[in-house]
């Protein structure tokens, strides 16, 4: 890879899920994947950029499967919240320990061990050269992490919304299941709501689609993937 390429974007949110830091232990959070994603951000930070994330939790906590086996839809959410919340200090703990210089932001407030969600405050750290972990989804239950993420990256004037998934694309169907499935290239907004394709939920491909907000969606755990897609080589699937 040429070392003249530069970044295409200049601030970007980076949507994790928080299966993505389970690894291959099927629950909670392994810390050697942990590191190896704050090792790929330590990388891209070097481009000076800035950099927010969002991370999903659940590898601790899933609200809907909770609702669905006969748990209160609105405190099985804010648990999934809370599950958010650790995934983001353990995020927090490897960065720091590979010297980025990290805070977060939480929607609901738990000032012992994170700040509250202030916009402002949120850019000012992006400003200094930090980045910033937005935990607690939106704070509202029947929100999902994906929601939360395309509303933080369009507060904070983010150009794109970096997907990690554990797979290396958005695809017409499992491909785990379907050798037959397609990987698509290129999509548009409208086509994922028509064919209810796994990117985001409806309510966050819309939120981009009215902002005009494009999402690149790839396989974040592989090594230098997150460099790739800011230095805008093909890799993935990007929405616009």
């Amino acid at each position: 890879m040429s070392k003249t390429k530069k970044p295409v974007y200049k601030r970007v949110l980076l949507k994790l899920t928080g299966e993505s830091l389970q690894g291959q232990k099927g629950y909670g959070i392994d810390l050697q994947v942990a590191r190896s994603v704050a090792r790929q951000i330590k990388e891209i930070k070097s481009f000076d950029i800035d950099l927010a994330c969002v991370i999903g939790g659940g590898n601790v906590f899933r609200g809907l499967k909770a609702a669905r086996e006969g748990m209160e839809r609105v405190t099985a959410d804010y648990i999934g919240m809370l599950a958010t919340v650790m995934n983001a200090l353990a995020l927090q703990n490897a960065l720091e320990q590979e010297g980025v210089t990290t805070r977060v932001q939480t929607a609901i407030e738990i000032q012992r061990v994170a700040e509250p969600y202030i916009r402002r405050r949120a850019i000012r750290h992006l400003e200094k050269g930090r980045v910033v972990i937005f935990a607690g989804g939106t704070g509202n239950p029947y929100f999902s992490t994906d929601t939360a993420a395309a509303l933080r990256a369009i507060e904070i004037g983010a150009e794109v919304i970096f997907k990690g998934t554990k797979v290396d694309g958005v695809y017409s169907s499992d491909p785990k299941k379907d050798p037959k499935a397609k990987k698509y290239a290129t999509l548009n907004y409208i086509d994922v709501l028509n064919q209810r394709l796994q990117v985001m939920d409806a309510t966050a491909i819309s939120l981009c689609m009215d902002n005009h907000l494009p999402i690149v969606v790839f396989e974040s755990t592989k090594a230098g993937n997150i460099k790739r897609a800011i230095l805008g080589e093909p890799i993935g699937t990007k929405v616009s």
